[in-house]
């Protein structure tokens, strides 16, 4: 799995044409009015890795198995969902649960398609949802704190170290920031994760324009991405109309033959792959043989035996060494034992931080 990825937004704005496309599905019901999704759909797609496939080649692998992103969509919130206007309370439990926002803005005119809010506006759309993404983090940290203190005062040091994070937490809020604003350290990020705050989780601002605008962007889609870069997080410009369009080609040659004719080199959904990587700071290693090549995701930062683990628990428990391949080593060496013949092929122990590309085969005992 390469991460699991929550579609919001207000209604109307595109939230479930695009997860219907992105999965190639019509698991959601694309509807003109506010809550036609009441359960979040949940969708698996396919990463695209070109180096997969070049390795699958060389190692005359009978499957090809990429790694998946899980797409959820999360039905529209509005304005007083923290206090459970239009179930906002059920919503907001949704995205607790997944790693990443995809926050969909509505960057279009089209009179046939109703806007909650009357006009288009994708500043003022993320305004509302992000504010009420803090208001339910400020009202879930208040009524946490009284006990923390109260446990602190009596000289619990844990229920100290976690009170002094909620009160930095509770300013920012009430200052209007989002907690992924505040400068967090090493040994206090697994007390901060176990907050579960909406507003820490990373966002990724996806502006849904008409077809005509998808490879140009527009003036709405300007404001967005300046908006996105003074908030440290990323803005991708898609038009779930040429998705959906998309979706419905069977062969590869004519998607691309599509996207050329509309000046567009890759999917929308290559586009927000890509930024979802950068954004939750994933990296993709390999297992590569004759029976298959797969793709597998771990952390930017994990070392051997944790990428281990993503395959089996077994693996990271009884972890000895990892054989390691470079992805430029292996291609260069035509295969493994090219690239072991080149002496090419590293063996890493438990320190060894995995590297985007690696191709590993680890060695373990159980």
């Amino acid at each position: 799995m390469g991460f699991k990825c929550g579609i919001v937004g207000l209604p109307n704005v595109g939230k479930s044409t695009l997860f219907n496309a992105l999965t190639a599905t019509q698991a959601a019901e694309a509807a003109n009015y506010p809550f036609c999704t009441i359960e979040p759909n949940v969708g698996r797609v396919a990463v695209p890795d070109a180096r997969l496939d070049k390795l699958a080649v060389l190692a005359k692998s009978d499957k090809i198995v990429p790694t998946q992103l899980e797409f959820v969509d999360i039905a529209g919130l509005v304005q007083g969902a923290s206090k459970g206007e239009g179930l906002g309370n059920q919503f907001l439990g949704h995205i607790r649960e997944v790693d990443a926002i995809a926050h969909v803005l509505r960057c279009f005119e089209d009179d046939d398609i109703t806007h909650v809010s009357g006009s288009v506006d994708p500043l003022r759309d993320a305004e509302i949802i992000d504010t009420e993404l803090m208001l339910a983090d400020l009202d879930s940290q208040e009524k946490r704190l009284p006990n923390l203190q109260k446990k602190a005062k009596s000289g619990d040091k844990d229920a100290a170290a976690e009170a002094q994070i909620v009160e930095r937490v509770v300013k920012a809020l009430q200052d209007g920031k989002a907690a992924r604003a505040l400068s967090i350290s090493a040994e206090e990020r697994p007390i901060f994760q176990r907050l579960q705050l909406l507003t820490a989780k990373p966002v990724m601002y996806v502006c849904n324009v008409a077809e005509g605008e998808a490879a140009t962007g527009n003036a709405q889609t300007a404001k967005v991405e300046a908006m996105a870069k003074a908030q440290g997080a990323t803005a991708v410009t898609i038009s779930a109309a040429i998705e959906s369009e998309v979706a419905q080609l069977a062969e590869a040659s004519e998607k691309q033959e599509f996207l050329e004719t509309l000046g567009l080199k890759e999917t929308g959904l290559a586009r927000v792959i890509a930024s979802g990587y950068r954004l939750l700071d994933l990296v993709t290693f390999f297992t590569v043989g004759p029976k298959e090549a797969r793709a597998w995701t771990v952390r930017r930062g994990a070392k051997a035996p944790e990428a281990a683990g993503v395959i089996h628990t077994d693996f990271e428990k009884g972890f000895i060494r990892a054989e390691t391949i470079a992805y430029p080593d292996y291609i260069a060496g035509g295969s493994e034992a090219g690239a072991r013949d080149a002496g090419k092929l590293r063996l890493e122990g438990k320190e060894y931080v995995t590297q985007d590309g690696d191709i590993f085969h680890f060695r373990f005992n159980v």
